[in-house]
């Protein structure tokens, strides 16, 4: 069995209703300058424990600007307003964006390291501040990995810094944090989860110790994406996706994603497409093209999905590949990039900039070509 290292918060909690054991566990940390980042909608849902922390002497500033895809320009800004805020610590509470962008000022506040020169993995050189995340999407499973992901406005390209430093000290898993979120946001992210869940079930470096997050994320999702969907106030089914999309998050670190997220972020980079939105679209026409590579995997993944078996593993894989096709129909995910106003002649140039993201494709199960993306992202017109 090959050597594998797993890294996670040294604190996760999990449960409907566990934001109210952030402040009392931050509280018993004795910090006093807390940089608090967040998305208005989400703002009324903290106004409680924030008071809460106010009135026991923390002193907060809130941030709750960050756009959708953020840029490296609009990291430095929300930067510069922790340093001037002097912030001893950080928390994140919302969606992959904002939990991306706490890391990164956590981790540069006190750094004379450039966010530009740390695009990769391993390069940030020392842990910077203590740092929470509260997801409240499922999501981007953000709260538990080691990656952060920007836009770098110099080639228009979504990039990604991975790094041990970028683990949150503590994750609060409060699946109520995502009752509100609309019925569309809650298509793509889970997408986006599942996704997560399956890259890291079939590329090349899965491993036993994750496999059993991944089978689980998928399990969960597959029963309870659609459900959420139509009714946002199901809380089984909210619960489930909350727990489906920490597992998926837990298999970033040590196994990470492959093909889709690497195609995914032309998407991204160029036309603003949201994150999980352009690996939802992409998922089922990727998993088309590796099935042949891994039959047994995803075989065992359609199993998961909660499809029938069929005669023999390529049978049964088939199954997966379709069901993903319904399951992505159903939940409103569009079926053409030209739905999404990508018009067919920036094909082109997405597959190049695909084949930049060398570190997500050394992961799939079979080897991308820069013809094999342009025909993958043609089969979408």
């Amino acid at each position: 069995m090959k050597e594998i290292t797993l890294l996670q918060p040294q604190k996760i909690v999990f449960g409907t209703g566990c934001i109210k054991n952030l402040v009392d566990d931050y509280q018993k940390l004795g910090f006093k300058r807390l940089f608090v980042l967040t998305a208005p909608p989400i703002r009324p849902l903290i106004e409680e424990p924030l008071a809460v922390l106010a009135e026991r002497g923390i002193s907060i500033e809130v941030v709750q600007d960050i756009v959708a895809e953020p840029t490296v320009n609009d990291f430095k800004r929300i930067l510069e307003q922790a340093r001037r805020f002097g912030a001893d610590s950080v928390v994140g509470i919302g969606g992959g964006s904002v939990l991306d962008v706490t890391k990164l000022v956590a981790s540069f506040i006190n750094s004379e390291q450039q966010v530009e020169d740390c695009f990769g993995t391993g390069f940030i050189k020392a842990k910077g501040l203590w740092f929470a995340c509260l997801p409240t999407t499922a999501g981007t499973g953000s709260e538990v990995s080691p990656n952060a992901i920007l836009l770098d406005e110099r080639d228009h390209l979504k990039k990604g810094i991975v790094s041990p430093y970028l683990i949150a000290d503590a994750a609060y898993v409060d699946p109520k944090l995502t009752w509100s979120v609309p019925a569309k946001v809650t298509a793509d992210t889970g997408m986006d989860a599942l996704t997560h869940c399956i890259e890291a079930y079939t590329n090349k470096f899965a491993h036993p110790t994750v496999d059993i997050y991944a089978l689980q994320g998928i399990r969960l999702i597959a029963a309870n994406l659609e459900k959420a969907v139509k009714n946002g106030h199901d809380v089984e089914a909210r619960e489930a996706l909350a727990l489906g999309s920490l597992y998926g998050g837990l298999c970033l670190g040590p196994v990470n994603t492959a093909a889709v997220h690497a195609l995914s972020y032309p998407l991204g980079g160029e036309f603003h497409i949201p994150h999980g939105l352009s690996n939802a679209i992409l998922l089922p026409s990727v998993m088309k093209f590796n099935r042949p590579a891994n039959l047994r995997r995803y075989a065992e993944v359609a199993l998961a999905l909660g499809c029938e078996p069929g005669q023999d593993a390529d049978e049964t894989a088939q199954h997966g590949v379709e069901f993903i096709y319904r399951l992505a129909e159903a939940v409103g995910i569009p079926q053409k990039l030209s739905e999404l106003g990508i018009p067919q002649t920036a094909v082109p140039g997405m597959a190049k900039a695909a084949m930049e993201v060398q570190r997500l494709l050394k992961n799939n199960p079979r080897e991308v070509t820069e013809q094999d993306a342009l025909n993958i992202y043609n089969s979408l017109y």
